[in-house]
């Protein structure tokens, strides 16, 4: 007999080699209709699978969660058994679960294209209509090798020899066809629904090695039902809409060029977006933080201290020189990061604890070799700036400024309209500096700190654990968080650090005259800047909040008569410090109209010969048709108002009310 363990703490014992299907259809029929597999010790399994030992033991319906990663694996199955029957002599090579999906690369002598798409959906939704169940089989592997060799399936010769010799060579047939597979599925292919599309065929090189044959991958998404479905595809369509690489060109705000790979140059309006982020972050800084420059070049040996050029040499930028004359023996870096240098101001003075805590914050451009094939815009770059900061502390102080680092990032984020918030506590690696007893206490402490964060959100911030991904020097928080059309962008971090300052011999002398070393807290908040400029592009769609809008009024005019009065308009806007430009061109207002809301330009000030006249103002704000309007004093009122940042907002309205 087996002790299986239900979801409400039940045991009941079953003879061994019962089914889930078995144990559902003993609870209900109704179950055992719904149920499509089954979870063993929290690992799913296929619901025909004998169970030979004691577990905890959940039946998965069809509308759990947990199906979404099983309907998109059988769908992938069909998909292949689709391409098959429709083009005989096509090899399948592998085809896994996806984030939002799924893929299978196939050999064929012609590439998919885009007009075989529909067609494969079709044949795939007449395959789900014959409902066959899935079974799977152990074979050997002299067996499947024959099988495979038979069929002319040579890439599955060669999966069959990579997999462990511990492993069973399991067969997942649905009908007719079978494929190689660790499962697991669901009974049968009828189970996967309707709500499925493939989205696009690209190239991929065999096992993702460029020396090996050029196969044709084909991606598709499925869903649990058709809402999920179309929801999915109005995000991607949302998702091109804000693609910030477009709206930074119709916006004028960067380019990328050959000449430059993975570096960014910003035009005039970008800039000064950038340069308004930066300031903004400046301002949340400075009651705290101490802001330094650390070198952009420094001696390799400085990164082996640190233990950089052991882990991520590769992808860091050596220096040399280009003239013989100036050569010398030593090898420099352009930075990854600013870590080292920030330690070396901290050691440049004698230290005593009642300098602690000590936070040093630098907008330190740093740089990172990226393979070309990874760069993407903004998101992904080689030269790029971090809001970074490292706060100096003894143990006792760690778990209060983790806190204080907390509240910062979460209001930070707050003003720029991101209110759904992951934080996530990130252990220690496999690879890693450090005894086990530091990475002991660092973890005790950050995860007392992780469930102070959610108890003071009250359950508002969600938070979780992510086994071994911490940094190679500490634990992390990560905080993850959700833009306007529901997209996750990781972006802050907290890196509890033992490690580095003992390596470089940092130290501050405690209240009994000893030396001790300091706890070192890594921070970023955007991470990088580019980065989170291009998030803050597609999070506004380019319709960016007053205050940090690259150009934030256009006065313009109707006709001649008011071009005067226009530009008295503009400058006395601009004297109250908004970014405003001038446009009396001899263009009729549409045109004018659209290209502005083109440029994503907030407010638009219209003037005519009445305006002029009476010294209003026709107001068209970006998005809307609507047109409003005012006297000349209450529309500069109300835009200077408006284009106060939230930080200097706060600030006003606390001064206020000590003043009351």
């Amino acid at each position: 007999m087996i002790s299986l363990t239900f979801p409400d703490g039940a045991k009941r014992d079953y003879a061994e080699g019962t089914s889930g299907a078995d144990i559902a259809a003993a609870i209900s029929k109704s179950l055992a209709k719904k149920a499509v597999a089954v979870t063993l010790d929290g690992a799913l399994t296929d619901l025909s699978e004998p169970i030979t030992r004691d577990a905890k033991l959940e039946i998965v319906t069809r509308d759990d969660p947990r199906a979404l990663e099983l309907i998109r694996h059988d769908c992938s199955h069909v998909m292949a058994e689709a391409v098959q029957e429709l083009w005989p002599g096509t090899q399948v090579t592998i085809g896994p679960v996806i984030e939002n999906g799924f893929y299978y690369d196939f050999a064929r002598n012609a590439p998919f294209t885009t007009e075989d798409l529909p067609v494969i959906e079709n044949k795939m939704r007449e395959i789900i209509a014959r409902d066959r169940p899935f079974t799977k089989e152990v074979w050997t592997r002299d067996e499947a090798k024959r099988v495979f060799a038979a069929k002319g399936e040579g890439y599955k010769v060669e999966l069959v020899d990579a997999i462990p010799s511990d492993q069973d060579v399991k067969i997942y047939k649905q009908g007719e066809w079978f494929d190689l597979c660790r499962g697991p599925h669901m009974p049968s292919t009828g189970k996967i629904g309707t709500a499925f599309k493939l989205m696009k065929v690209a190239g991929a090189y065999w096992r993702g090695d460029s020396n090996n044959p050029m196969l044709t991958r084909i991606y598709g998404t499925a869903w649990q039902d058709e809402k999920e479905l179309n929801a999915y595809i109005h995000r991607l369509e949302e998702a091109e809409k804000r693609d910030h690489r477009r709206l930074g060109r119709e916006m004028d705000l960067f380019h990328f060029q050959e000449e430059g790979p993975g570096t960014v140059f910003w035009h005039p309006k970008g800039w000064t977006l950038f340069q308004e982020l930066v300031a903004y972050m400046r301002r949340r800084l400075k009651a705290d933080y101490n802001e330094v420059n650390a070198p952009q070049v420094l001696d390799a040996g400085l990164w082996e201290t640190s233990g950089h050029w052991g882990w991520y040499k590769e992808n860091m930028f050596k220096v040399q020189s280009a003239g013989d004359e100036t050569k010398d023996e030593r090898v420099f870096a352009l930075k990854p990061m600013n870590c080292p240098g920030h330690v070396q101001i901290f050691k440049h003075g004698l230290k005593s604890y009642r300098d602690l805590p000590l936070r040093l914050a630098e907008f330190g451009a740093v740089h990172r070799y990226e393979p070309s094939g990874a760069l993407h815009g903004l998101m992904r770059v080689r030269g790029f700036t971090q809001d970074d900061a490292h706060v100096f502390c003894t143990e006792e102080q760690m778990a209060a400024e983790c806190l204080k680092i907390n509240d910062l990032i979460l209001s930070t984020y707050a003003d720029f309209g991101f209110d759904e918030i992951v934080v996530k506590l990130s252990t220690r690696p496999e690879k890693r500096v450090g005894s086990d007893a530091v990475w002991d206490h660092a973890e005790e402490v950050m995860t007392r700190v992780l469930a102070e964060i959610e108890a003071a959100s009250g359950g508002r911030i969600k938070t979780g654990i992510l086994p071994g991904e911490g940094a190679f020097y500490g634990p992390k928080f990560e905080y993850t968080l959700k833009d306007a059309i529901g997209r996750e962008w990781q972006c802050g971090t907290t890196q509890v650090d033992f490690n580095l300052p003992e390596r470089f011999g940092a130290f501050y002398v405690d209240a009994d005259g000893q030396k001790k070393t300091p706890v070192m807290i890594h921070r970023a908040i955007c991470g990088s800047m580019e980065r989170f400029t291009g998030i803050l592009i597609e999070h506004f769609a380019g319709h960016f909040p007053l205050w940090l809008a690259p150009t934030q009024v256009v006065v313009a005019t109707i006709t001649s008569d008011a071009d005067d009065y226009a530009a008295e308009v503009a400058e006395l806007l601009k004297a109250e410090g908004l970014r405003v430009e001038l446009d009396v061109r001899n263009e009729k207002i549409n045109l004018k109209v659209r290209e502005h809301s083109l440029a994503k330009v907030p407010v638009l000030l219209v003037a005519g010969k009445k305006e002029a006249a009476e010294r209003t103002l026709s107001i068209r704000r970006l998005g809307s048709n609507a047109q409003t309007g005012g006297t000349l004093d209450e529309v500069v009122a109300a835009l200077v108002d408006e284009a106060v940042p939230p930080d200097l907002k706060r600030k006003a309205l606390a001064k206020a009310e000590r003043a009351a």
